[in-house]
């Protein structure tokens, strides 16, 4: 397991939330202004500096619940709602993208290269910002200074553990699907044709060796693909050419993204297992969470500011129809954490893990328009 993983589960996560986001504020015809206001909101949280200081420190990662109370909050840092069944389809299409990312990644180093995608398109977004392009930028140059350094192994083991994190999740989109890159029971169809990793060459030739080191004999074989040779290496700079598209807005082009929720029995075990055995290690998870809340400074909407429901589904008759099918074993449920400034910030983290119980806050939602309202309240 890598303890560099959480900034590049975190950022490449968020990227696809904000692909999904915009994609979808557009389809429903939000006003300019109001879209813009939130996916300003929205990227100026996830890249607070005091969040990002907390995010980069070696770590283990926790478990699937707590990040995804890390993005119910980082969904709600502006004026935008969302109810639950639509959160739950938003973490659904997040997680399940970068998961495919990881999978079709020639090499380990290239999940680099997918961030980097990610950074690249988040900079569009504010690329009329100027204060928060610059907070991005400087998460950018993080990075760069953290990981362009890392050897081979390490990738491995940040593939490892992401591929790790990613195992029972089996959850069926229906743009995998209609590309065929996806099974119905939800796996993921790795290719046999593309380039090559970077560095190595299109297999079909054995060549055998004296003891001198000397090449003496080759054999060819039929390698059951159509590979070819990498044009170039993508750039690790701060600006340059990634050559490789995982990572790039695949909502670019306007198609209807439906989610299923079968999954496989192992999946299903899986969540089950996750939402009834405690965790050991609870209160510490708790305590990394409530210090990573500590860090987003999110702006509560003025009298002045009009929020409204963002519906991922194509009405609110099959958003409540989602929320009332979704399986009980695949919900998530969110965990009310309080964590407060910095100079009160070890005082309420005694106060939190001395009032833990092992039952987690599931907020009901109200009506359409409060759902995880009162999740964001209480933090």
């Amino acid at each position: 397991m890598s303890l560099r993983t959480l900034p590049l589960l975190f950022i490449n996560l968020g990227g696809e939330m904000l692909y999904i986001l915009d994609q979808r504020l557009r389809a429903q015809n939000i006003p300019p202004d109001k879209a813009k206001k939130v996916m300003n909101d929205i990227i100026t949280t996830m890249f607070n500096k005091k969040f990002m200081e907390e995010l980069f420190k070696p770590q283990e990662l926790y478990s699937k619940k707590a990040l995804r109370t890390v993005f119910d909050r980082l969904a709600h840092a502006s004026i935008m709602r969302l109810n639950q069944a639509s959160m739950d389809k938003l973490y659904d299409l997040m997680t399940m993208a970068f998961k495919y990312q990881v999978l079709l990644c020639p090499r380990p180093k290239d999940i680099l290269l997918v961030t980097f995608n990610h950074m690249d398109a988040i900079k569009d977004f504010v690329r009329d910002s100027p204060s928060i392009l610059n907070q991005v930028d400087e998460t950018f140059r993080q990075l760069i200074d953290m990981y362009n350094c890392l050897p081979a192994g390490e990738f491995q083991l940040i593939r490892q553990t992401l591929l790790i994190f990613f195992q029972d999740m089996h959850i069926r989109v229906s743009i995998f699907l209609k590309d065929k890159v996806q099974n119905s029971n939800g796996r993921f169809v790795l290719p046999t044709s593309g380039p090559v990793p970077w560095g190595t060459e299109v297999p079909g030739l054995i060549r055998i060796f004296n003891y001198k080191g000397e090449e003496v004999k080759g054999m060819e074989f039929q390698n059951g693909g159509n590979y070819v040779s990498p044009l170039r290496e993508g750039s690790y700079d701060l600006f340059g050419d990634r050559v490789l598209k995982l990572g790039t807005n695949m909502y670019s082009v306007s198609r209807s993204v439906e989610t299923h929720m079968s999954g496989t029995l192992k999946s299903s075990a899986s969540h089950t297992k996750e939402n009834v055995v405690p965790n050991p290690l609870a209160k510490e998870e708790l305590n990394l969470l409530a210090q990573l809340m500590g860090g987003l400074e999110l702006k509560k909407p003025s009298s002045t500011d009009h929020s409204f429901r963002l519906n991922l589904f194509t009405n609110d008759e099959e958003e409540e129809h989602a929320a009332l099918t979704r399986p009980e074993e695949l919900s998530y449920k969110v965990i009310s954490i309080q964590a407060s400034n910095d100079q009160e910030r070890n005082k309420e983290l005694s106060r939190i893990m001395g009032e833990f119980r092992s039952e987690e806050t599931h907020v009901q939602s109200t009506s359409k328009g409060d759902d995880l309202l009162a999740l964001m309240d209480g933090l």
